[in-house]
């Protein structure tokens, strides 16, 4: 790992002002003053910033509320991303579970867990998500039952799962899927002659999103929200 990454892991310090202490002569690896940024580094070196010991923190594990206009993507030309919001946390290293569109809101889960990332997608895991979806015209049955039943939807040569449509008041609906096939919600409604107006996922397995995260807010997640996906 390059000097100035592992610093500002360690210290959640912008890698631009590290880059200056670096040339200032304020770092030591194993007691040697270093001022290369680009130097590499094991998680075994001993790192000193000013004479502290640095250590590097443990994974990460963050629930973020996506307002609309953001992608979630690490990195993209024309969009904002959603780790431009993460202004209190470092987003190098963070990737995200769960992925929502450019105008759906919502729960978006992030972490640097490799591992943890891919239990989460994992389609053998089957945990569920569900979303509100407001709606150009009401819910009807016919449209509760092909929810319920799969549908087979254009492109595509296997019918989705079973899901689950809840219809609420004002031309809107809960929905419940245990697969994430791509625009998913907006293509089922559509294969039934309705238009998703406005698309807000809040709950990704046990995982709620925080009533208390405005949009573009993150925490961490809780230890046993953490752990509710390695039950």
């Amino acid at each position: 790992m390059r000097l100035d990454k592992y610093i500002s892991h360690a210290t959640g310090l912008p890698r631009e002002y590290v880059k200056r202490v670096i040339r200032h002569k304020k770092v030591t690896v194993n007691g040697a003053m270093i001022k290369s940024a680009s130097a590499q580094v094991a998680e075994t070196d001993a790192v000193c910033l000013e004479s502290e010991l640095l250590t590097l923190p443990g994974p990460r594990y963050l629930m973020l509320h996506k307002p609309a206009g953001y992608i979630c993507a690490t990195e993209d030309g024309e969009h904002p991303i959603v780790l431009d919001l993460l202004h209190d946390s470092d987003p190098e290293g963070l990737s995200i579970a769960g992925r929502l569109d450019i105008d759906t809101t919502g729960l978006v889960l992030l972490s640097d867990d490799g591992q943890w990332l891919h239990r989460v997608t994992s389609p053998r895991h089957l945990y569920s998500k569900v979303y509100r979806a407001v709606l150009q015209a009401p819910v009807n049955e016919d449209t509760v039952a092909a929810f319920a039943a799969g549908m087979l939807l254009r492109g595509e040569d296997k019918p989705t799962a079973p899901a689950l449509c809840v219809p609420l008041p004002d031309n809107s609906a809960e929905v419940t899927l245990n697969e994430g096939r791509y625009h998913q919600v907006k293509r089922m409604f559509a294969a039934c002659g309705n238009h998703v107006v406005a698309l807000h996922r809040v709950r990704i397995g046990a995982v709620l999103l925080d009533d208390s995260l405005a949009e573009g807010a993150s925490r961490p997640l809780t230890h046993e929200e953490m752990e509710s996906f390695l039950s």
